[in-house]
């Protein structure tokens, strides 16, 4: 076994890469407080191919010397808006047919292995806070809340780790990727 190298990768540039069909699939961070965090968020993604990205409220938004350090150039591949509330964007997802789905710990949760999301549903995932999890407006907005399952003393995954998990579920779940077919 040997590491790929770089070069290897076949990278398609950033042109080629804004015209391929992106994912149903749109991302909304809900005050995030983490520069790293954001940019992280950019990167995954790009990874994934996201549709877009929401920044509310107080979430940082490009350009920034801390977001790229993580983003890693994936700031000019994704498409991203900064909104100051999620009410501003609510009406307009849900005339589309977008389902805005929490990833947050509620009395009404879903368990990510229980939630099976249909290859034609849109979804808007959000996702809170550092520490305080994601606002009472976003609960309000919300069809639906999706609890990731853990088993030590924190309860708690950093935000970007909640969302890859959240997103290659997904991808998991809306593609034949375990059978070997290709995004």
């Amino acid at each position: 076994m040997k590491k790929t190298k770089v070069d290897d990768l076949k990278r398609i540039e950033i042109k080629e890469f804004k015209k391929k069909k992106k994912r149903d699939v749109i991302i909304i961070l809900d005050n995030l407080r983490s520069l790293n965090n954001v940019g992280s968020v950019f990167r995954t993604c790009d990874a994934f191919l996201i549709k877009k990205i929401y920044l509310v409220g107080i979430t940082g938004s490009p350009p920034n010397k801390d977001i790229e350090r993580t983003a890693l150039g994936a700031t000019k591949s994704i498409e991203w808006e900064q909104v100051s509330c999620i009410s501003k964007i609510e009406k307009k997802l849900k005339k589309d047919n977008w389902k805005i789905a929490l990833i947050e710990q509620t009395d009404k949760s879903t368990d990510l292995k229980d939630f099976f999301p249909k290859t034609k549903e849109k979804y808007a995932f959000v996702f809170g806070n550092e520490v305080f999890g994601v606002s009472e407006e976003s609960l309000k907005c919300a069809d639906i809340a999706i609890e990731i399952p853990q088993f030590g003393t924190k309860h708690s995954f950093n935000v970007t780790v909640s969302m890859g998990i959240v997103l290659w579920d997904h991808f998991y779940k809306t593609t034949k990727a375990h059978k070997g077919m290709v995004a």
